[in-house]
């Protein structure tokens, strides 16, 4: 897989979720096989840039691999002048969101909800692609409906405007996360461009991401709510696409070892106070996956309120996880 200059070891990519795809998460999923991890994204009003939250979502002190900045908003200039403040401060790749579909988002007439203004697509991805040296990725939704699948149209415009890869999740705007994605759309989209097609939307399993691949002849595949908690998945994936049976799933004490090293890196990033709150929703996405007995312990975890409460929480009902299996 290549965006641009850029060779990635695979075609594995990291969503860019809102509060959650930070320079920790993106790390570890990196460290667990993805190939890209794009960052959440950052909103191209230039008030918000020296925000304490703006500056940590594009904090790529340290980072491995190729960094990828996803940038936000409806004016041409302002998203230009993002993307070169972001490549400016490191990312050698900014992707463009046009596939949120939250409420505060698209009520700015952002996000998934630019789908419905083809003519003021092609002038933001114009002012960003001019605006810096380094490639421009672009993630959108099938359409603004069910009546208005407009995902065609717009690759061939995102194309036409110099966008070196291009992100489908297969659902329309005003599906939301509902139902199930679909990935016809995107099959279309593929027969019509050039340009590598990345596949998003309910790839939850290694087999699922096999069968997207093939069904819609896309050049790769991003990794969204399934790697919540489950940051192995992209190894599992890589597995099974290149020796055709699953790959062992992590043990009780994968988990654990992988959760501690996660929070470690939360409170180092976030500070303590801070550190300890975001870490309650990993917390839960890992206890997913674990026995009922170890989930009834997350409400007495969350009551935590400083690092080394959390963890002892966490290894009491680890340790009721390991002497259950022991005996």
């Amino acid at each position: 897989m290549q965006i641009g200059p850029h060779h990635l070891k695979n075609n594995l990519i990291l969503a860019p979720m809102a509060g959650i795809s930070d320079r920790p998460f993106r790390e570890l999923c990196k460290q667990f096989g993805a190939g890209l991890a794009v960052s959440e994204m950052v909103a191209s009003n230039p008030a918000l840039r020296e925000h304490k939250r703006t500056l940590l979502k594009s904090d790529h002190n340290g980072e491995s691999g190729i960094r990828s900045v996803q940038i936000l908003g409806t004016d041409p200039q302002l998203m230009a002048n993002a993307a070169r403040f972001n490549a400016e401060r490191g990312a050698q790749i900014i992707d463009i969101n046009m596939g949120c579909p939250a409420k505060k988002v698209c009520a700015v007439a952002a996000g998934s909800a630019l789908l419905r203004d083809e003519a003021l697509v092609k002038k933001i991805l114009d002012a960003v692609v001019k605006a810096v040296d380094i490639p421009v990725t672009l993630k959108i939704r099938t359409g603004w409906d069910m009546q208005n699948r407009n995902a065609v149209e717009i690759a061939q415009i995102a194309e036409n405007s110099g966008i070196a890869a291009l992100t489908i999740h297969g659902r329309t705007r005003a599906c939301k996360f509902n139902g199930q994605a679909e990935h016809e759309t995107l099959k279309k989209v593929k027969q019509a461009v050039s340009i590598p097609v990345i596949a998003n939307g309910d790839i939850n399993t290694p087999e699922q991401a096999y069968f997207v691949l093939n069904y819609t002849g896309a050049d790769a595949i991003m990794i969204g709510r399934g790697a919540q908690g489950n940051p192995w998945l992209f190894n599992q994936i890589s597995h099974f696409i290149n020796h055709g049976k699953p790959l062992e799933k992590p043990t009780v004490t994968d988990i654990h070892n992988t959760l501690m090293s996660h929070l470690d890196k939360l409170y180092s990033f976030y500070g303590n106070a801070s550190g300890v709150r975001i870490a309650r929703k990993h917390i839960a996405w890992y206890f997913n996956h674990l026995e009922p007995a170890a989930r009834h312990a997350q409400g007495t975890i969350n009551q935590a309120q400083c690092p080394s409460k959390q963890i002892m929480l966490i290894n009491s009902a680890f340790n009721l996880l390991t002497t259950d299996s022991a005996a």
